[in-house]
């Protein structure tokens, strides 16, 4: 009966890590404010993610060897910058670590997305987030701060994404 009650301790536990991403390679919390950060736009403008105040900006973190990245990328294409490319309350900034603008242009092009990528070729502001680890998510609210946090991919996990927005941009 013990190793029946630690066994479901164990699972919700690693449940409860997954869900919220505050596991010891995640450097920030919701709730938390958003490290500031900086990058490069395909038209060689910088932009920081401070100037974004008062959006939800949703920030994904991949690679493009990553298998649950290569899964996430489609539905973050169709569930949300198809559905939300034209609010000007949100933005989505897809940061390719340790990628290249080539390396992004091809990818992008290779698989068809027309959703806005941009590199972290020296994982500058990956390291500002978290160790390791991705896929990543982090939703940031109007006010600046972390009001999700994300490791990995599942669609269940992704719904409930995709519902905090919903929520916050109301």
């Amino acid at each position: 009966m013990k190793t029946k009650q630690l066994l479901l301790i164990f699972t919700l536990f690693a449940f409860a890590v997954s869900v919220f991403a505050q596991d010891e390679f995640t450097l920030v919390k919701v709730g938390d404010a958003a490290p500031d950060f900086s990058f490069s736009t395909e038209n060689g403008q910088t932009k920081k993610l401070s100037e974004l105040k008062g959006k939800i900006v949703w920030i994904n973190f991949f690679a493009t060897w990553c298998g649950p990245c290569r899964q996430e990328l489609p539905h973050l294409q169709k569930e949300v910058y198809d559905k939300l490319k034209n609010n000007k309350n949100f933005e989505l900034i897809i940061l390719g670590r340790e990628h290249s603008w080539e390396e992004i242009n091809k990818f992008k092009t290779d698989n068809k997305f027309n959703i806005p990528f941009y590199p972290d070729t020296a994982r500058k502001v990956f390291s500002l987030y978290a160790k390791q680890n991705i896929p990543r998510n982090f939703v940031i609210g109007k006010d600046g701060k972390i009001a999700v946090c994300s490791t990995g991919f599942t669609e269940k996990e992704f719904a409930k994404i995709i519902g905090k927005v919903e929520e916050i941009l109301k």
